[in-house]
């Protein structure tokens, strides 16, 4: 970002591609050049699987499986990319598998065929096998870099709109981090502001605003509407996270509101921006890279500038 000084860029290929290559050094063990066609085709990819998921008709597929199949519109685009990323990620694992070391495993996808061939060594019934490592791989990267790349977004998006939040921010980042240093997650305990301006971000934003579906484990009765075992539930956190009833002036970009009167943190339990109860596998990977990739990520793009916002073209530039 340092190249372009005080002219106007689009942050996000930079970003998306940063956060991308996070993942990819933690599952492959390598990182990707930015103009590697393959690497970009399979973020765009995976990019398009998560826009056609959670903002088109798709979302049917949880009540009426069969949808899926469908020969057109967006089913028969989703089976494509689907199609595409598995032997994308199949021969990323063939790959890894033809050059396993044991005694010197490279990254995630080494430990776990390290696992896999312990289970199978001692006959034990598991879960793990190389099927199971494949979604798991594909949620990383589609639960984990939109999400987090959107994130990112909206924070330099809001503290360019909010001076005397980003200056906030940074003098925090001085104070605690310093420039002789990375930003690590241990500094999250001792940068309060800096968190609660995630935290509000989040709120305002809620980058997933229809949760990960689930199913009621039993008939129930809420405010008179009988719900049937069975029925597939989506958690409205877009909702929750603007309700006047919760939330004084919601629709305001108040950092403050998770800080208490000695500027510490405090937990606000209708603040859930990724959806409450047992985390699923889906969930869960994508809610560590979020977690770990902003909070890395956001204090690194303050260092060394301040950051504000020019319209150009009808498009928002930082």
């Amino acid at each position: 970002m340092l190249r372009y000084g005080k002219d106007p860029f689009n942050p996000f290929p930079i970003i998306s591609n940063s956060v991308s290559n996070v993942i990819c050094s933690m599952a492959f063990g390598r990182r990707f050049d930015y103009e590697d066609i393959e690497f970009k085709t399979m973020l765009s990819l995976m990019s398009r699987a998560l826009e056609i998921s959670v903002n088109s008709h798709v979302l049917l597929v949880n009540i009426c499986p069969w949808l899926y199949y469908l020969p057109f519109g967006p089913f028969r685009e989703l089976r494509q990319i689907e199609f595409d990323v598995t032997a994308f990620l199949k021969k990323i694992i063939a790959q890894h598998r033809d050059t396993l070391d044991r005694e010197n495993p490279r990254d995630f996808i080494d430990m776990y065929l390290l696992q896999v061939e312990e289970e199978r060594e001692s006959n034990n019934e598991s879960s793990f096998n190389e099927d199971y490592l494949f979604f798991i791989i594909g949620d990383l990267f589609i639960a984990g870099t939109d999400t987090t790349t959107n994130t990112l977004l909206w924070c330099l998006l809001y503290m360019s709109l909010h001076s005397e939040v980003q200056e906030k921010v940074h003098t925090e980042i001085e104070v605690v981090i310093g420039r002789d240093r990375a930003p690590s997650l241990t500094d999250k305990a001792h940068m309060p502001f800096t968190e609660a301006t995630i935290m509000e971000v989040q709120r305002m934003t809620v980058v997933v605003p229809l949760s990960v579906p689930r199913m009621a484990s039993a008939t129930a009765v809420l405010r008179g509407y009988t719900i049937p075992k069975g029925s597939v539930i989506v958690p409205n956190l877009w909702s929750v996270h603007r309700d006047p009833n919760i939330w004084e002036r919601p629709d305001d970009f108040q950092p403050t509101r998770f800080l208490d009167e000695n500027g510490q943190l405090i937990k606000r339990e209708m603040f859930i921006p990724f959806g409450i109860g047992k985390i699923s596998r889906y969930s869960w990977n994508g809610l560590f890279c979020l977690k770990f990739g902003v909070r890395v990520a956001l204090p690194k793009s303050l260092w060394h500038l301040p950051f504000s916002y020019f319209v150009i073209e009808n498009n928002i530039h930082c």
